[in-house]
């Protein structure tokens, strides 16, 4: 799992240096997420790339953990396959 994870983490590196080119050229967006409630009445106020960037990771990171989660804590041979 950590092989994953480290893998994941090389890839978000390589997506944010490209959506930072967008960084230098997006604007300021007010994000809400009402499910959440604490950006219901304040919502946060970044560049749009950025929160793009955000959301993404974290639906990224939690696809990996979802895929390649910890099965029980056993190691899988061939046989388990």
């Amino acid at each position: 799992m950590l092989k994953a994870v480290v893998k994941t983490l090389v890839l978000l590196a390589i997506l944010f240096v490209i959506l930072y080119v967008g960084l230098n050229n997006g604007h300021a967006i007010d994000f809400r997420f009402p499910v959440a409630g604490a950006t219901d009445k304040k919502p946060i106020h970044a560049p749009a790339a950025l929160i793009f960037f955000g959301v993404f990771a974290v639906g990224v990171l939690a696809g990996t953990v979802l895929a390649y989660g910890d099965k029980g804590g056993k190691k899988s041979s061939s046989k388990d396959r």
